[in-house]
Formats: structure tokens, sequence, C-alpha cells
């Protein structure tokens, strides 16, 4: 599933206590990606994946159907009377309309399910992250997964993505997928703000 995933911003957390004395420690996690290599994350994307196979199918014998009746069109039309020729263009032209409202429908139905799933995924996740932070000394913790991201550089060692999916599925105790999903059409991802992780409290 092309993971472009994301969800509203995650509730506040409650103030974190004042940062003790001495020098600040940063860590960087890319949290949408963090979030889809969970294995309870690769798990939600395969169910999306295997939900919506056929009705993918469906879209895809519409769409080669509209090929097959455009292309007899084109090859016969000489040969069909001018109200035959209509009638045909005018079945192609409801076909079309009928695959772009159910492709449409699918696409909205399909962001749902997504946002749904990542949303409440993010919450477990963030709340993993909140307490491992705590336990590693971080006062900070940046989200490196935005585009507009201010991060110009981190040192690898400094970024926690890794750490916090094996963290997580440590905790959920969910199993690693045993095989890879078949490549299927996947719905596409609402393009909005990724939650972010807050200082560590």
């Amino acid at each position: 599933m092309a993971l472009s995933v994301s969800a509203q911003t995650l509730p506040a957390p409650t103030a974190p206590p004042a940062a003790p004395a001495g020098p600040s420690k940063i860590a960087v996690i890319s949290f949408q990606v963090a979030v889809a290599q969970t294995n309870q994350g690769q798990q939600g994307y395969a169910d999306l994946e295997k939900k919506y196979a056929p009705k993918e199918a469906q879209l895809k014998a519409i769409n080669d159907e509209i090929e097959s009746l455009t292309k007899q069109l084109q090859a016969q039309g000489d040969k069909l009377s001018q109200a035959e020729r209509a009638s045909r263009a005018k079945t192609i032209d409801a076909k079309k309309k009928q695959l772009d409202r159910s492709a449409e429908d699918l696409r909205n139905e399909g962001n749902r399910d997504i946002q749904q799933m990542y949303t409440s995924l993010a919450s477990k996740v963030f709340d993993v992250l909140s307490t491992y932070a705590q336990q590693q000394g971080y006062t900070m913790v940046l989200d490196i997964s935005q585009q507009q991201s201010p991060i110009l550089y981190a040192t690898p060692s400094s970024d926690i993505t890794k750490a916090v999916v094996e963290a997580y599925n440590v905790k959920s105790g969910v199993p690693a997928p045993t095989a890879q999903p078949a490549a299927a059409p996947k719905p596409a991802a609402p393009k909005t703000a990724a939650p972010k992780p807050a200082a560590a409290h």
C-alpha cells in the first residue's frame, strides 16, 4: 500500500514537567513510517488491500469493457448507421460516468477506512513513543516525516524510528506478517497533517 497515510492531530498530552538542568537530549522520528512499519500497521494495510481487491477488479472490468466498446465503435464506425453510432456512443458515455462515480465512491470509502485505521494505531504508537523517550532521557522528539520538516540534519543515532517500532511490536504482541500480501491497487491516503509527537514528559 502506497503509504502516504495521515490523520488528524493527536490530542495534546498534559503539560510536561520542567526540563531538568543540563544539556537537552533530542531525538527524531519518522512518525508516519513508524506507524506503517509496525506489525499491526502492516497487517492493517494488508487487510484493507484484501477488502478492496474485489472492488478494484470490478472497476477494471468496467474500464476494459469501455475500451473494448470504444475500439469496436472506431473500427466499425463507417459501417454503422448514424443512429447505431449514436446509440453505441451513448452506451460508452453512460459506462464512463458509472466508472467515474464508482471510482470516486471507492476512493472516499478507502480514505475513510485508512484514516480510521491510521488514527487509532497512531495514538497507540504515540503512547509507546512517549514512554520510550522518557526511559531514554530524551527531552524532545521531533517528527521528520513531514515534507516541510524544519530538521535539516540529524545524526543516524538520534533517529529512534526503528526502536519505537520494535518497542511497539513487543507491547502489541502482534506477530510479523508471514508473507507479503499480493500486490493490489490501494485506496489513496488523505493528504492531511500527520500527528507530531510532543516533547517527552
